[in-house]
């Protein structure tokens, strides 16, 4: 139940994060709502709580899959506060999924003008950039909407946030220096080619092989998580359950909605008897794709073992 709280917009606001993280997303929801019709009732303009409300709430849609409603409220928290980067990101992320590619590619570029140092922007991109080759062909940079110019002030203004606003930022900036440089277009574009002739190896039932090509891959780009899901794929058929424990679980550091991660380490998890930790990551699936027919199998799977 959601707790009670008193009719303070920074009271709801907080009582809405609260749920947010205890993953009650309708709750949370129906707290920034009622954050955001006090807020308006008074008439006083705050933009900037009235924008983060708004982004807030589309967090929660996100989460539950309501993708459509999402985009409303990334792009009403947008005209208010332009150029912000939660909203930007979540929207890309929304219009990803209902694979309106080529406006989440704007997103994500948006994102990046304003610091590209956003682990999952920089991943988006490599995803969208993939989709849109493979739908549009070679000319699709041709078929972009236009690309905003993010304003330098705007730049000022997210490195002004307070460093709690720069969490996934400096976690990415900690990896770049581990990993020395990010990937140039060239390097990306190896890297997809290489993952490809891993993936036509795994159809050829060659699983030796193409962990090979994903580890070459990786090489150029280690910022694709399909390519670390897929190697893992290949570390369960060998029977090697720690080394794709230890995939899925760099897969999902660059995607948390990576699917098949979750799957494949909560097989993985239960080979080694981890049950624990098997349903733990079924469950997250499950968060994701409620109705997720092989997950739901491994879940009776599990539990008959745990019995």
């Amino acid at each position: 139940m959601a707790p009670k709280v008193s009719d303070s917009v920074e009271q709801l606001r907080a009582a809405g994060n609260q749920n947010f993280r205890n993953g009650q997303y309708g709750e949370a929801s129906a707290l920034y709502e009622r954050a955001l019709r006090l807020l308006q009732a008074r008439g006083s303009a705050d933009p900037e709580e009235e924008s983060v409300l708004y982004s807030n709430r589309a967090a929660c849609y996100l989460k539950d899959g309501n993708c459509t409603d999402c985009i409303k409220d990334c792009t009403s928290a947008l005209a208010l506060v332009p150029f912000s980067i939660k909203p930007l990101l979540r929207r890309a992320s929304a219009y990803e999924a209902l694979e309106k590619y080529t406006l989440a590619y704007v997103d994500y570029k948006t994102v990046l003008q304003i610091d590209n140092n956003v682990a999952s922007a920089l991943e988006g991109i490599n995803r969208i950039t993939r989709a849109l080759m493979d739908s549009l062909g070679p000319e699709w940079r041709l078929k972009l909407p236009p690309i905003p110019v993010v304003p330098v002030s705007a730049q000022k203004r997210w490195n002004s946030l307070p460093s709690e606003n720069h969490k996934e930022t400096a976690k990415n900036k900690s990896k770049e220096t581990t990993k020395s440089r990010v990937p140039s277009a060239g390097d990306v574009e190896r890297a997809r080619v290489l993952k490809e002739e891993g993936n036509e190896l795994v159809k050829k039932g060659n699983h030796k092989k193409a962990i090979e090509k994903y580890s070459e891959s990786l090489l150029f780009s280690s910022l694709e998580s399909a390519t670390y899901s897929n190697r893992a794929l290949c570390h369960l058929v060998l029977k090697q359950y720690k080394e794709a424990i230890k995939d899925c679980t760099e897969a999902l550091k660059l995607d948390g909605k990576n699917v098949k991660a979750f799957y494949r380490r909560a097989q993985a998890y239960k080979a080694l008897k981890d049950y624990k930790s098997s349903l733990t990551d079924i469950s997250s699936l499950l968060q994701i794709e409620p109705r997720n027919g092989p997950a739901q199998k491994l879940r009776q799977e599990v539990n008959q073992n745990m019995n």
